[in-house]
């Protein structure tokens, strides 16, 4: 999932703090994953989800994928780690 990045921010979706929950179905080879975005005005959250289901149908043995993008609880900056923060310059 570091391989997704927010198009408007140059940072991975999970350094940003975007992934709220992943499951993992070994029996059915299925994935879910529960992620926010930035803002629930955000233009680029399909282009995100579906950039993230395609990453993890990548993944061996995964044959299934839901993205649900939610936004409670909302998302904010205490959400993003060191990286994140480097990277944005805050700190």
């Amino acid at each position: 999932m570091r391989l997704v990045f927010d198009p408007e921010i140059p940072v991975n979706v999970v350094s940003l703090g975007l992934i709220y929950e992943l499951d993992v179905d070994q029996n059915s080879h299925s994935v879910r994953v529960e992620m926010t975005l930035t803002s629930p005005g955000c233009g680029m959250g399909d282009i995100i989800a579906g950039d993230l289901k395609d990453k993890l149908l990548q993944v061996p043995h995964v044959e299934d994928c839901r993205v649900d993008v939610v936004f409670d609880p909302p998302w904010s900056y205490d959400s993003l780690d060191e990286e994140a923060r480097l990277e944005l310059g805050l700190i």
